[in-house]
């Protein structure tokens, strides 16, 4: 038998050039990935058409944008403060504690705003508060995926 690498086959595989990669060890897979990927982004863009279409004045629009935007950074600032310390990394008080009340004060804004908001109905209410949910719970996974990826491919 030859040892040859174009000869040896693995289990009905050619060669190494045209195998798929392995996933390293703490690695989400791909599906996950781009799973999270796509919630994110369907979240952030349902909510963005969501606004652009809206009949409400400008300077409401951008209150909902900046809070969205708000959102979306302090949930993965606090993320990344809640990985940090549960591994070890130092991460200051202070900063942990801003985390978390830029998160908690960025989902009170979009509570508040639309439980104010006269000129929107019910269900478009629900729309904004689930899109809102789903982008902030996809960056959270995004920021999650990338981070398992990044810690993945150090320990190689």
């Amino acid at each position: 038998m030859s040892n040859d690498p174009e000869v040896l086959l693995d289990n009905g595989k050619q060669n190494d050039s045209k195998m798929k990669e392995e996933r390293r060890e703490g690695e989400p897979t791909s599906a996950f990935k781009g799973a999270s990927w796509a919630a994110l982004l369907v979240g952030v863009a349902a909510y963005l058409i969501g606004l652009f279409n809206a009949t409400m004045q400008l300077n409401e629009k951008g209150y909902y944008f900046a809070v969205l935007i708000f959102g979306l950074y302090a949930a993965v600032s606090l993320q990344k403060a809640v990985r940090d310390k549960d591994e070890g990394i130092p991460v200051t008080s202070i900063y942990y504690g801003i985390s978390w009340v830029a998160l908690i004060v960025s989902i009170s804004l979009m509570v508040i705003g639309l439980y104010n908001a006269e000129s929107i109905v019910l269900s478009e209410k629900g729309f904004y508060g689930m899109s809102f949910v789903l982008s902030l719970f996809a960056a959270i996974t995004v920021q999650k995926n990338i981070r398992d990826a990044q810690r993945a491919r150090e320990r190689d």
